[in-house]
């Protein structure tokens, strides 16, 4: 690599080349040869808590089968960007769904990514404001890779500024503000947090702890890390686990057609079930 700054610790060409190569079959994501900067200063971190002093040794410990280690690489080279409501014009689209639902019947959601929380709350907030806080019984499973986020989502505790752009009534209605320790937090009411059942999972496993049929899943900004034959993976998984109804929903910047077996678009962002999926 060629970087004229001088780095604590050695890190080759080669090293990238085997982090990019164990992070793929890890976790399916395809670092490009412009993220080097970001390797390095992600796992300079791991080299000084684990006292190696080179990348090549760091990696010869990694894959002498360390759990923990495993974990805390991961969780270093997975990136966790969200916010409330992020990508808004999805959720009037769920709550639509969500009121089409059979009422008979509890309404099972997947949020797929979700990283410190956010999301799966903001799925929560709107299957309440649109079905009644107590009328239907709503369960969300929410779901991410990365430890230390869900431990965060779990919590359900978020800094104000977090909340600060959601119209007061929500914010009153959906949150408590906190005191002592934790003052400039809110904090999620138990109402929403019982709705959400948060476990690690990787869309990479051959099979998930995830039980058909569910109305909708929320795929956003994950598939972007993929490249188009893993996203396929992905994808021909969602497929089954989906109600003949169900959406898909993704991010801004992904789109599935190359799945058009089992997805077409039906509006910004958002799949449902193409003909051959459905008929299943």
């Amino acid at each position: 690599m060629n970087d004229a700054r001088p780095r604590e610790f050695e890190f080759t060409d080669q090293d990238f080349q085997r982090i990019r190569k164990l992070i793929y079959e890890r976790a399916g994501i395809s670092l490009g040869e412009n993220k080097q900067e970001l390797v390095y200063s992600r796992l300079a971190r791991r080299l000084r808590a684990t006292g190696n002093r080179n990348f090549s040794a760091y990696l010869d410990y990694l894959q002498r089968g360390d759990g923990s280690e495993w974990e805390a690489f991961t969780n270093s080279l997975t990136t966790n960007l969200t916010s409330f409501f992020r990508e808004p014009h999805h959720f009037p689209l769920l709550a639509e769904h969500l009121r089409k639902q059979d009422a008979s019947r509890p309404i099972v959601l997947w949020c797929s990514a979700c990283s410190t929380g956010e999301e799966a709350y903001s799925m929560a907030i709107t299957a309440v404001e649109a079905l009644g806080a107590q009328d239907r019984a709503v369960h969300i499973i929410a779901s991410d890779l990365d430890t230390r986020v869900l431990q965060t989502a779990r919590e359900g505790r978020y800094r104000a500024d977090a909340v600060a752009k959601l119209p007061a009534s929500q914010v009153e209605r959906f949150f408590l503000r906190c005191t002592g320790e934790h003052a400039g937090y809110m904090q999620a009411k138990p109402e929403l947090q019982r709705m959400i059942d948060f476990r690690c999972i990787n869309l990479l496993d051959s099979a998930w702890p995830i039980h058909a049929p569910l109305d909708a899943i929320f795929c956003r900004n994950v598939m972007i890390y993929f490249d188009k034959e893993t996203q396929l993976s992905v994808l021909r998984k969602f497929a089954p686990l989906l109600r003949e109804d169900g959406l898909l929903f993704a991010g801004h910047s992904e789109n599935f057609y190359h799945a058009g077996a089992l997805f077409k678009l039906r509006g910004h962002t958002v799949y449902e079930l193409a003909g051959q999926a459905r008929g299943r």
